[in-house]
């Protein structure tokens, strides 16, 4: 397993950006997959309460942590405003779920020293593996 990856799934604490209420969207599943792998995790959505019965934040600022790592299932637009919060709360490592990445945002969480994985991978495929 690559090493940027490992750092990842190593990771304490996972915030979901782009955390969904519906069962069969992505955010959701990934969200379910962090949950059922036994790790703490927060769910990331600016319209929703509550995700699978856990409390649903609007933005990584609002957390009770800071969490180490971040999944982000958002549009490219939207995933700028997500790193930029990364970057200013100090996550250590980021995972753009394909169709989720940004180049302009990659760069700057690079540049921010955070572990960035957006080469097309997708967290659910590592998760189911372990």
């Amino acid at each position: 397993m690559p090493q940027p990856i490992e750092s990842f799934l190593s990771s304490q604490t996972y915030a979901v950006a782009g955390a969904s209420t519906r069962r069969h969207k992505y955010g959701n599943k990934v969200f379910r997959a962090l949950l059922d792998s036994g790790r703490q995790a927060y769910p990331l959505n600016p319209i929703s309460e509550e995700i699978e019965g856990h409390k649903a934040y609007p933005r990584i600022a609002d957390l009770p942590v800071v969490p180490e790592a971040l999944s982000i299932i958002t549009p490219p637009e939207v995933t700028r405003q997500v790193v930029a919060d990364a970057v200013a709360a100090g996550v250590k490592h980021l995972w753009m779920q394909p169709g989720a990445e940004d180049a302009q945002a990659s760069q700057a969480a690079r540049d921010a020293g955070i572990n960035v994985i957006d080469d097309g991978s997708c967290v659910l495929v590592l998760l189911a593996r372990e």
